[in-house]
């Protein structure tokens, strides 16, 4: 099998949707009173648009590290912490569980304290406040709206590329009448950027599920992610999920695929590894969380 993995940045994978995506939301800002961007906790830094703060301006916006039950619990407070010293207003939640999700009005209202004292001055404290949930593809923006709404609004998935168009959507009012603001939340599809300056974030992204399989070599992506898993300590991890001695799980990303492919029966006709098929359930387990919490990139990472 060849161990070679194609650089994120060889791969044509900008598509025209997403060209169309940044001119909605840009036509969309004066709409708005702020930006909420979805980040996913496991790798906070390369699921940031480069872009969005150019595209939003001086637009407040809120940071949601999503996911945060797939990532360790001490790296997340790490990276909120790094967040918060810089000014930022942010949240480690979860939409799929609900956790964290109580602190988002409470987070909506410091974000925007000065415009809605304003508003309450002015006689319109009622005017509801609206949002623009934006994100890499499958940071969880429709299922932060499903939550908010209370009902299955938005259509979502663990895959990227499913919101389509941007959508409005109210939210019901929860929590203690004092607390309590009435919003708008607008779902845009994910976007992407045009290229990746740093192809270990292409490599994270196509890891976690934000860019799609099928333009991918997945064989070559899971023993990348072998490597790196073996890098930021998650040995053991591997070896107890697929049920392998310690010290197969410290070969070569190519070599461990294989030997994973073995643990789990998946053969081809005459004997041989599917690899093939034994990189789809290594990705898969990676994004639905069965290799446990995994966080794979931290504060100090970033230059």
């Amino acid at each position: 099998m060849d161990e070679r993995i194609t650089a994120p940045e060889q791969v044509q994978w900008f598509p025209g949707h997403m060209a169309k995506t940044r001119r909605l939301m840009k036509e969309s800002l004066p709409l708005v009173d702020a930006v909420v961007e979805l980040r996913d906790a496991r790798v906070p830094e390369s699921s940031r648009n480069p872009e969005l703060n150019t595209l939003i301006g001086a637009k407040p916006k809120l940071i949601l590290l999503n996911k945060c039950d797939l990532a360790e619990e001490a790296a997340t407070n790490r990276w909120l912490a790094a967040l918060r010293e810089s000014g930022t207003v942010a949240l480690a939640v979860d939409c799929r569980s609900g956790k964290g999700i109580n602190a988002f009005t409470p987070a909506v209202r410091l974000l925007l304290r000065e415009q809605l004292s304003h508003r309450a001055a002015r006689g319109m404290a009622g005017k509801p406040v609206r949002l623009m949930v934006a994100g890499v593809p499958n940071t969880g923006k429709s299922s932060l709206i499903n939550r908010l709404a209370g009902r299955t609004r938005a259509e979502a998935a663990d895959k990227p590329g499913v919101t389509r168009q941007n959508r409005w959507y109210p939210i019901r009012e929860t929590g203690r009448r004092s607390a309590q603001i009435t919003m708008e939340l607008l779902d845009t599809p994910g976007v992407l950027w045009p290229k990746f300056e740093d192809p270990a974030v292409g490599e994270r992204l196509a890891f976690l599920g934000a860019i799609k399989d099928d333009i991918l070599d997945v064989e070559a992506l899971a023993c990348r992610l072998l490597e790196v898993l073996k890098a930021r300590g998650y040995t053991r991890r591997v070896s107890e999920r697929y049920k392998l001695p310690a010290e197969a799980a410290a070969q070569p990303g190519w070599q461990l695929l294989e030997v994973i492919a073995h643990a789990r029966g998946m053969r081809l006709p005459g004997g041989e590894p599917d690899t093939f098929r034994a990189a789809g359930t290594l990705l898969d387990e990676l994004r639905g969380g069965r290799l446990g919490r995994i966080t794979l990139e931290l504060p100090e990472d970033v230059v």
